[in-house]
């Protein structure tokens, strides 16, 4: 993008691109930290659960359950695990081979169910092929749901009636607020239609609330002219999971944009052999909107920090 002035908010400077010349407002972006967010989170579920300690009550527990050695997977449940450890929630983590038959798992999910020490139950995903997605969601006590998945859960946050929100948007969700962002009669457009982050998120944008009364439009793979729907929003959430498919030349001056993909690219340079890259070409986006999520450290610790108040949440519930 040959052209471009140094950025300063309320100043309009002109792009040449193929030797026209637009007219486009470039904007102080700030940057939605989930890193500082998600801490003050956590610190403050670590003073609730050490109120509920003094008070001889329940301390939270999750059990979170990996399969294979998926390497990405493993750093993520560790990342988890050390929140909890942060946070004054106890947890414990299975970890089984790849090979591990459906139907074990699914036993092992019962158990879980009936434990009354474990309050949250989460099975990291994607899953080996011998196990269906669908089976252990559907196994999972909506009640320890943590992660939201359940039909159940999902159902009630069609409602608007209190349950486990997916912990991506349920993050996201707390991220705006953290940074009260205005959302109410903004338009939004959500980028991704999957149970666990897209459909949920376009629900909780849409509904009454603080983070919410959004006009919403739901992009997937089959959208017609997705970038002229993108130019429109004021609030973008990328869930695609395309490296830096979103662009400049989609965003609306001072849009907020939350990016979710996080994908390995190759990079030799780098010495994991690899980068991490999100759905937003953050280097030209970043120029245009008022407010961004790095990757990482934008989306991911929110989502973390989402579990663990859902599973304090899921211990309070013990108490009524």
């Amino acid at each position: 993008m040959d052209g471009w002035g140094p950025s300063k908010k309320g100043s309009r400077y002109f792009a040449d691109r193929g030797g026209e010349k637009h007219s486009t407002y470039l904007c102080a972006m700030q940057l939605l930290d989930g890193k500082k967010a998600g801490q003050a989170i956590r610190e403050e579920i670590r003073l609730h659960v050490a109120q509920r300690l003094s008070e001889g009550k329940k301390q939270p527990h999750l059990t979170a359950i990996l399969i294979g050695n998926n390497g990405a997977s493993a750093t993520y449940v560790g990342a988890k695990v050390k929140a909890c450890e942060e946070a004054g929630i106890l947890s414990t983590l299975l970890h089984y081979e790849n090979d591990l038959p459906e139907q074990t798992l699914l036993e092992k999910i019962e158990s879980l169910n009936n434990d009354p020490d474990v309050d949250g139950i989460l099975v990291q995903l994607p899953l080996p092929k011998q196990i269906r997605e669908s089976a252990v969601i559907h196994a999972i006590d909506p009640k320890k749901d943590v992660d939201g998945f359940h039909p159940i859960n999902q159902g009630l946050l069609m409602q608007g009636q209190p349950g486990f929100i997916p912990a991506t948007p349920y993050g996201i969700q707390l991220l705006l607020q953290h940074y009260k962002i205005e959302t109410a009669g903004k338009e939004a457009v959500v980028i991704g239609r999957s149970n666990i982050v897209g459909r949920p998120m376009s629900v909780l944008l849409s509904q009454p609330g603080p983070v919410g009364n959004c006009t919403v439009t739901l992009c997937h793979s089959k959208t017609t002219d997705l970038a002229a729907h993108i130019r429109r929003a004021d609030i973008v959430v990328a869930a695609l999971g395309q490296p830096e498919f979103v662009n400049a030349d989609m965003i609306k001056p001072g849009a907020v944009v939350i990016d979710v993909g996080i994908t390995r690219v190759e990079n030799p340079s780098k010495k994991s052999g690899f980068e991490l890259k999100g759905d937003v070409d953050f280097a030209t986006v970043s120029r245009l909107c008022s407010w961004i999520t790095p990757v990482p450290g934008g989306v991911g610790p929110m989502t973390i920090a989402a579990l663990l108040q859902n599973t304090l949440l899921a211990c309070q519930q013990k108490d009524i």
